[in-house]
């Protein structure tokens, strides 16, 4: 079994005449952003993988993360940007055949979409909590069958929304 963790990034700031792309964490964010951490750190302390959207939110996020966990590779990936994660599918299945444990941190409404039409199976609580927000900081833990591929059909295992 291969888990993925969908995370959505902590909570931006708005800037005035800042590009969306360039927008950072909000002071919450940063907080948010920690408490992910720390819940990552007790559920999942060891990932194989990480993708990152190229967004600042997204690498403020990840930066803020990454103290709590153990990682093994760390990559941007333009696509969890684009579309705002439109071609997620093909993130996730670009994911080495080695990672047992992956996280993606990117946007709404991709990750929320992803989630909801790949995970047809597992916690009705957790996809219930889904279907109302998946806000930011959140993330869905997801349970593959086999492999990065064959992400439809997946398991929710949980819904986590940490706050700092």
């Amino acid at each position: 079994m291969r888990t993925l963790l969908l995370m959505r990034h902590a909570k931006s700031d708005y800037p005035a005449g800042v590009p969306d792309r360039e927008r950072p964490l909000a002071a919450r964010g940063e907080r948010d952003a920690v408490a992910a951490g720390m819940w990552l750190h007790a559920a999942f302390p060891a990932i194989d993988q990480v993708t990152v959207s190229p967004a600042r939110r997204a690498h403020e996020t990840w930066t803020r993360v990454a103290p709590y966990v153990e990682v093994g590779d760390v990559q941007e990936d333009a696509r969890v940007y684009d579309d705002w994660g439109a071609n997620l599918r093909d993130v996730v299945a670009g994911i080495p055949s080695v990672a047992r444990t992956a996280l993606v941190i990117g946007h709404n409404p991709g990750i929320e979409e992803f989630t909801l039409s790949h995970a047809t199976t597992g916690d009705p609580r957790a996809r219930e909590r889904v279907l109302q927000k998946f806000p930011t900081s959140a993330i869905a833990v997801l349970h593959l069958p086999d492999t990065w591929v064959d992400a439809h059909g997946c398991a929710l295992a949980a819904f986590a929304i940490p706050r700092g």
